[in-house]
């Protein structure tokens, strides 16, 4: 038996249930640990403003789907001069902001589009229970591209006249 510690897509997730869909699949139910830190200013809020849910594709198990449902907590800050009002708990480790899959599973995306290209991940993909198109694989490839391309730290321009040299070797003026 597993227990449900094996289910949890992340260490600072409690799982609450572990279900069969009768369409096919598996649910993971679980909660984020709340923190209630505002992620422009900084402050901690003790003010809560209640719960929204957020679904998330993660590993096949048994030959099946799995989403993870999470229960996130919403806050307001307190900070008078802060423009931000509310706003949710990080689940940095387990998903980027917005996304639809765990890090783990745009992880495995990346890798096959990057080795294979898009269709041919995309069918690679099916195969292994992870329903992905294969612009979706594209576009991770893109996102994934832009994250790791560093800004540059020098720039050269080049100040001064060059001169062309002629085959003889003379400089043309």
């Amino acid at each position: 038996m597993i227990s449900r510690k094996h289910w949890s897509p992340g260490s600072d997730v409690s799982v609450q249930s572990v279900e069969r869909r009768d369409s096919g699949g598996w649910t993971v139910s679980g909660s984020l640990t709340p923190n209630g830190i505002c992620p422009d200013c900084g402050l901690q809020s003790r003010r809560r403003h209640g719960w929204r849910r957020r679904r998330l594709q993660d590993y096949p198990a048994h030959g099946d789907g799995v989403t993870v449902t999470l229960w996130v907590c919403r806050w307001r800050c307190l900070a008078p001069a802060c423009p931000r009002r509310t706003f949710s708990d990080q689940i940095g480790s387990i998903a980027r902001p917005f996304a639809r899959r765990t890090s783990r599973v745009g992880e495995i995306v990346s890798h096959l589009g990057h080795a294979t290209g898009g269709r041919p991940a995309e069918r690679l993909l099916h195969r292994l229970g992870l329903g992905v198109s294969d612009d979706t694989v594209l576009r991770q490839l893109k996102n994934r591209a832009q994250d790791t391309a560093e800004p540059p730290t020098v720039i050269g321009i080049p100040f001064g006249r060059y001169r062309e040299r002629t085959r003889s070797g003379e400089p043309r003026v």
